[in-house]
Formats: C-alpha cells, structure tokens, sequence
C-alpha cells in the first residue's frame, strides 16, 4: 500500500514501515481498515520497495493488511532486506502455529526473515491501550531470532 519512515511505534528503534495491501481477517477495530482490499495502494515492483526502504538509519516492520497475505512476494523482499543486514519486524493477524502448520510454504519461508512477529489478529474486546507495540492482549511479540538491533 506504501510506505512509512521513521516509525517509533512499530518496532524497536527507529523503522521503516511497508504497508500491503490485502488481508482477509477483517478485525473489528482495525487501525487500517482500507488496506484490507488487494487492490488498495500503490503497486510496486520488489526492486521499487527495496530502493525506497533500504535506509541506513532504520530497520524494518512489514505490516498492513498482512504482508503474510502477500508471503510469495514478501519474502522476496524480506530475503534482500535481510542481505542488506535489516532487523525485520512482521504484524500478521495469523497465529505462529497457524503459519507454522499452513501448507503455504511462502508464509511459512517468509517465518526465515522475520526477527519479530507479532501475531494474532485485533480483538476489540481485548483492546488495551497501555500495550507497546500490539493492540489487544491476545497478540504476542514473539522473537524468532537472537539478533540485537545494537
């Protein structure tokens, strides 16, 4: 859909967000409601989002929609972030064990690139502003990687 510099509030440190397009769980509540529709956005090539995210200063959160609804073409940039050395954050409103069990072998090699994934879909009735980085309590920030952003 786009993309986003210097985040503080999607991640740890300072980040650049990618925004896509497409997500079929339709939480009620949701923060980006317009980003459910595929079709929304602006349509880039990898080579285009990798130009405009790879900044020096900043390390990268996938978001949306769900960049797991795109896993066959997210990967792909997530592979070059992280060959560029990218800290890789990734909201998905699917569990880790429902991408670890899917027979979608793109979700589940995007899993390769991720450091952070903050899973489970927005529940409204378990909304709770005092959370850092999440939006209801039923998401987890799971980290899959032991790198350190310092």
């Amino acid at each position: 859909m786009s993309i986003y510099h210097d985040s503080v509030v999607d991640g740890e440190g300072l980040r650049t967000v990618i925004f896509f397009a497409g997500c079929p769980h339709k939480c009620e509540g949701c923060h980006n409601p317009e980003s459910w529709n595929p079709c929304n956005g602006k349509s880039m090539t990898v080579e285009e989002i990798l130009e405009e995210a790879l900044n020096p200063l900043t390390q990268i959160t996938l978001s949306g929609g769900d960049p797991f609804y795109q896993a066959r073409s997210v990967k792909k940039i997530a592979k070059e972030l992280k060959r560029h050395g990218k800290n890789i954050w990734a909201y998905t409103g699917w569990t880790l064990e429902e991408i670890k069990n899917s027979k979608d072998l793109d979700k589940v090699e995007l899993l390769e690139y991720v450091d952070v994934l903050v899973d489970g879909p927005f529940l409204l009735s378990e909304r709770d502003l005092t959370l850092t980085f999440r939006g209801s309590r039923n998401q987890r920030i799971i980290k899959l990687r032991e790198e350190s952003l310092t």
